[in-house]
């Protein structure tokens, strides 16, 4: 492939992704849930036939799937790169200077606990995996992610099956950049491992619409006692972690 056909692709997919309706229709399906074109088409404040002529436009670009289901049609991102992609310019997106409103009390909730896809983001997530990163269950570096000897027990006692998968592309852990936080929570097949257990467990809820998730009390404790959550771990910024949890994550402190 030449530099000139890789550099048009680009272009093409970020055409595409830059479209407002079609950029909404994407974020929404960050949250992980296989959503209707009707239902994309009212969260991105489109018409249906307006929704189903960018869902057409997606699909062909292979960003989205879809599954029938009887009369329906269900529309999801097409792979863990799509949503990679999705949650780099969501990063970028905090970073730029705001033009509209500041963060007000909606965001609140997803700053709290979210879904990135298949796995949590948020100050949760992010205390999570400095937890882990501290206690030497899995070492961040440049991007990647290594579940250690210690680690690979804990997770096996929660109740995860963090083994290599060499029939897998995805990776068992790698870092996920949080765009609210702007610090690395745990991604890969670890992460999706680790909400949906957590769902099961009935420590968190998904909202009934978007990507929020509610704590509930019985994940208070849960999270407090496998994790050792500190008590500030909800405060705004997120409190700076021990020197060695960061260094373990490849990150440096700004001392």
């Amino acid at each position: 492939m030449s530099n000139m056909i890789s550099a048009n692709t680009i272009a093409e997919v970020a055409a595409l992704i830059g479209d407002v309706a079609r950029a909404g229709i994407l974020s929404a399906l960050m949250g992980g849930r296989a959503l209707t074109a009707g239902e994309l088409a009212r969260i991105a404040g489109v018409t249906a036939q307006t929704a189903s002529g960018h869902l057409a436009k997606l699909f062909e670009a292979r960003l989205v799937l879809v599954e029938k289901q009887g009369r329906h049609r269900y529309y999801r991102l097409a792979s863990p790169e799509v949503a990679d992609a999705m949650q780099s310019l969501m990063t970028l997106a905090a970073a730029a200077p705001a033009r509209h409103h500041p963060i007000g009390p909606r965001d609140a909730a997803l700053r709290l606990a979210r879904t990135c896809y298949d796995h949590m983001a948020g100050r949760l997530a992010v205390a999570v995996a400095d937890n882990l990163a501290e206690r030497g269950f899995i070492v961040f570096a440049e991007g990647a992610g290594l579940v250690t000897d210690e680690g690979h027990r804990f997770f096996c006692d929660f109740g995860l099956t963090p083994e290599e998968e060499k029939s897998s592309k995805r990776p068992l852990c790698r870092t996920c950049l949080d765009w609210s936080e702007r610090r690395s929570h745990i991604g890969g097949r670890l992460g999706a491992q680790l909400l949906t257990h957590c769902l099961d467990r009935g420590w968190l809820i998904r909202a009934p619409e978007g990507r929020a998730l509610t704590i509930t009390r019985k994940g208070e404790a849960g999270f407090a006692d496998t994790f050792l959550l500190p008590s500030d771990w909800r405060d705004e910024p997120v409190a700076l972690p021990r020197l060695s949890a960061l260094i373990s994550r490849g990150e440096t402190p700004d001392l």
